[in-house]
């Protein structure tokens, strides 16, 4: 059976071409603590997860009662359960550098929430706040809050990504990740990606009858 060198070396470029964009579809967008939320059906869910460095702030409420929430303008997210709990929060030694708002929406609280509670609070009256749970240290955070029948535009939010820093520091940065739709996730992205190796294995086994 003959093959065509030339061919194979161009499926091969095709094929790393397409495995190197998988990995960088792949990787987060920002090391840190990060948010997103996601349309789930008739519902917006919020998810959190990653560490916190602590360096360079300051404690200045200890234990105060909080809960889930967001008000876009001001800008304030909070992630966790909807009843409120113990919250450390802590403020910049000198201010947080970001965005001061991811939208126009004003307060809404979540129906239901787990894990803990983390937020960001950034107004631009004063140096703005990082939030979490009472005696926090360091380590993983990770928590979900979700609005009923609500979407991004009822609660007022425009997709983009916003990043809070108060260091240089890998983990000194709050992230939220609001996507736009129709933008694929990871699950869609590794389904386009089999079926064009399909799609070049078929071509190429074409391709290789043809010149047998």
């Amino acid at each position: 059976m003959k093959t065509n060198p030339s061919l194979n070396r161009s499926l091969t470029t095709l094929l790393c071409a397409a495995t190197a964009s998988l990995l960088i579809l792949s990787q987060p967008a920002q090391a840190g603590y990060v948010v997103t939320l996601q349309q789930v059906g008739s519902n917006v869910v919020a998810t959190g997860n990653g560490p916190i460095d602590l360096t360079d702030l300051s404690l200045i409420n200890i234990n105060l009662p909080l809960a889930g929430g967001l008000e876009p303008s001001l800008p304030l997210i909070v992630t966790g359960p909807e009843v409120s709990g113990g919250t450390d929060h802590y403020a910049a030694v000198f201010s947080i550098s970001g965005p001061t708002s991811f939208g126009s929406g004003v307060f809404s609280a979540p129906n239901s929430g787990s894990g803990d509670l983390v937020g960001i609070f950034n107004p631009t009256s004063f140096s703005g706040l990082v939030i979490v749970p009472h005696d926090y240290v360091s380590g993983t955070l990770s928590d979900s809050s979700t609005y009923l029948n609500a979407t991004f535009s009822s609660l007022g939010v425009t997709p983009g990504t916003y990043v809070w820093t108060w260091g240089t520091g890998a983990n000194q940065n709050f992230t939220l990740q609001i996507p736009t739709a129709g933008v694929p996730d990871s699950g869609s992205t590794l389904g386009l990606f089999l079926l064009s190796l399909i799609g070049l294995f078929g071509l190429n086994r074409l391709r290789q009858s043809q010149l047998a």
